[in-house]
């Protein structure tokens, strides 16, 4: 009886190995495409990688490259003619020239690069899109009617905007460049009083405050520094 249980299991473990072999025969070359597709998609995945610390590699030296020069003309030239692959990094290499353009008093033409970044198609975070734009109004200076800065600056001044108290700033600046004073006083004590205030622009909005001969207020409504 032992041995017919032993042949029986022999006979039936032959026919799971035939079996087996006859699928692998049928269907090995299925195996065998998924392990070449692995290895293919692997390595495309570290030439792709490669290929990505190169750009960035080679589009940082262009921009170390741009502002070497202790011209600041030069530097304007180079960063204009400079063109990456990159869509964040020719954000970062156009704010650089409208950084530069400003240092050499084209603040139109950077007011320009500037809203360039604004109105492009870039996928990038809207906080660069802010970032830019507030620069461009800033970058205008008096050569932009005070009214069409002031609709950009409240735009940007609107609650939630990222950069809302730096914006009520600039208009409290503008303001005061219109003349009225007493409103700009105003406007900076309502700045102090705003929760989010953050020291730098506490600092700079009180000694506005007093230079205009008035005392700031903290959010409490006492005088700051009490």
């Amino acid at each position: 009886m032992s041995n017919t249980d032993s042949f029986i299991e022999e006979v039936t473990e032959e026919v799971r190995r035939d079996r087996l072999f006859g699928l692998i025969r049928r269907y090995g070359w299925i195996a065998v495409l998924a392990v070449v597709a692995i290895v293919g998609a692997a390595a495309a995945n570290e030439v792709r990688k490669n290929n990505a610390l190169k750009a960035a590699q080679n589009t940082g030296d262009a921009l170390i490259s741009a502002v070497a020069t202790s011209e600041a003309a030069a530097r304007v030239e180079a960063l204009s003619d400079l063109k990456t692959d990159s869509e964040n990094a020719q954000v970062v290499a156009d704010m650089l020239l409208a950084t530069h353009q400003v240092e050499i008093g084209e603040g139109s033409e950077a007011s320009n690069t500037l809203q360039g970044i604004v109105t492009d198609t870039y996928d990038m975070p809207d906080i660069y899109r802010q970032i830019a734009a507030f620069k461009a109004v800033l970058a205008q200076g008096s050569e932009t009617p005070a009214s069409e800065r002031r609709l950009a600056l409240e735009t940007l001044a609107a609650p939630g905007m990222p950069l809302s108290l730096l914006a009520r700033e600039q208009l409290a600046l503008l303001t005061l460049e219109e003349g009225d004073a007493e409103s700009a006083v105003a406007q900076l004590q309502e700045l102090l009083q705003d929760a989010g205030v953050t020291a730098g622009l506490r600092q700079r909005a009180s000694q506005l405050i007093v230079a205009l001969g008035e005392t700031p207020t903290d959010a409490i409504g006492t005088v700051a520094g009490q």
